[in-house]
Parts: C-alpha cells; sequence; structure tokens
C-alpha cells in the first residue's frame, strides 16, 4: 500500500468522465474555487463533484470514500483543502490554483486520489482479521 501512497502524484489518475462546459478547455477554464457534490433529489450524490462551472467530474466510485484520513474521506479532504479562502484574522489567501504551472493539476489530483483510495481500500479489504492478544 506503501507504493501508492508513496507515488500518489504519479499513478494512473482513475477514468473519471469529465463533464465540460466548453467545447475546448482553456487553462483558466480548470481553476477551482470551492468544489462541492452534485445533487440528486436534492441530497449530495457523492459520484458527482462539480469542479467549477465549467467542469463537472462524474463517475467516482462510492468505495473511494471508504478510505479515511484523519476521520474524513481522503477525497473529501482533498475537496475541502483545495479551495480558495483567506484566513479572516491574517488575511493570508489560500490559493490552491498557484501551487503548480499545470492547470489540470488539481483535476487530475482527484482522479488519483479516487485511484489511491479504491486501491487502498481494496488493499485493506484483503488483509486477515486482526488477532487481538487477551
Amino acid at each position: 500500500m506503501g507504493e501508492w501512497h508513496l507515488n500518489y502524484e504519479t499513478v494512473e489518475p482513475y477514468p473519471l468522465t469529465e463533464d465540460c462546459k466548453r467545447l475546448v478547455m482553456e487553462p483558466g477554464d480548470y481553476r477551482v474555487t470551492k468544489m462541492v457534490f452534485g445533487k440528486q433529489d436534492g441530497k449530495p450524490d457523492k459520484t458527482v463533484i462539480v469542479y467549477n462551472p465549467q467542469l463537472i467530474l462524474r463517475g467516482i466510485p462510492l468505495e473511494a470514500y471508504g478510505y479515511v484520513v484523519n476521520g474524513k474521506p481522503a477525497l473529501e479532504w482533498i475537496m475541502e483543502r483545495y479551495a480558495v479562502t483567506t484566513d479572516k484574522a491574517s488575511g493570508i489567501k489560500n490559493e490552491p490554483n498557484a501551487w503548480s504551472d499545470d492547470p489540470r493539476y488539481i483535476v487530475d489530483l482527484i482522479k488519483r486520489i479516487v485511484r489511491v483510495s479504491l486501491e487502498s481500500v481494496r488493499i485493506v479489504a484483503g488483509l486477515p482479521a486482526l488477532q487481538e492478544a487477551k
């Protein structure tokens, strides 16, 4: 499992469907402000991430949410952390779009986190039951 986690930035991205509002996406079309889940019947649809007004990611397997980091699914952690925010006290702006010169970095990171999460869940499910000492 360590290979998946250490090399998460180079693993093959999971093939999510990119529902683009434009025929040809420009670099600015990949800017993120705050990602949210899609909606179905008024409830969050975790198989869909509304990345921004130009891009929706679809086809996220619900099993990917089984990999949890610090009490939260890794994918939700990424959605929360990769949002533009400004700290009220200091005025410091968190601008994830500036963290890479690759405009697709965050989109591809999400796809890679889905892959790593699925593989982690698969590996953990295959482990033998823990034999606790009495």
